[in-house]
């Protein structure tokens, strides 16, 4: 049986050539390639053609998400698998919105990164455990409890959200996505409608409080 082809997508070096190694010592796996930039990946994508593309979701220039997007277009026969440091639901989702086949956390294990890529390889999607049991847990919950709606963000409300998990002023924020400052305060404006809340502290205090949404 020929060698499942992989492009490994990370912005962390050690972590690529981590994956690497482990899938280079399993005989069923080749890994193509790998790099740290999403421009990059497309590239790669479109060149080498691999099987599976392990996708990190925070990427630049742009994210893994557009990357995703464009990748879909240019090798549609390569399966995308999603990795990322966050457990929100809504990232899975959003990433199997944009074209992907699985996804998995980076607190997954080696045995079911591997289970992901044979099963997305096998034509199945597949979702880590990590995030199924986040979902569970929401749904035993009240569904008619007026809580936070974090899905309903869009993919730039949480980036916002995350630098102001950082301390970042709304204007530090503009200069980081580069944006103008009024665009900030209509987004941030959005989230405190989206998430039911009053007023920037109640949203900086329900960050500092909810680290299962970021």
């Amino acid at each position: 049986m020929d060698k499942i082809s992989v492009l490994i997508a990370d912005d962390h070096k050690l972590i690529r050539e981590t994956w690497s190694y482990i899938l280079n010592s399993d005989p069923r796996f080749h890994v193509i390639a790998e790099c740290g930039d999403a421009a990059d990946a497309v590239e790669l994508a479109k060149n080498k053609r691999p099987n599976i593309i392990l996708m990190d979701i925070n990427m630049a220039p742009f994210s893994g998400f557009e990357a995703t997007e464009k990748i879909r277009k240019y090798a549609p026969g390569s399966k995308i698998i999603g990795v990322s440091m966050h457990s929100q639901p809504a990232y899975a989702k959003k990433m199997l919105q944009v074209g992907a086949k699985g996804y998995v956390t980076k607190n997954s294990s080696k045995e079911e990164m591997i289970k992901a890529i044979m099963e997305v390889y096998g034509g199945n999607k597949f979702i880590c455990e990590e995030i199924k049991n986040i979902i569970s847990d929401q749904l035993l919950t009240d569904p008619q409890a007026d809580t936070p709606n974090i899905n309903a963000l869009t993919e730039r409300e949480i980036q916002i959200i995350n630098y102001i998990k950082e301390g970042s002023s709304s204007k530090e924020i503009a200069t980081a996505l580069n944006i103008s400052l009024k665009t900030v305060e209509v987004h941030r404006h959005n989230i405190l409608k989206k998430l039911k809340l009053k007023n920037s502290a109640s949203l900086v205090n329900f960050i500092n409080s909810s680290t299962s949404y970021m």
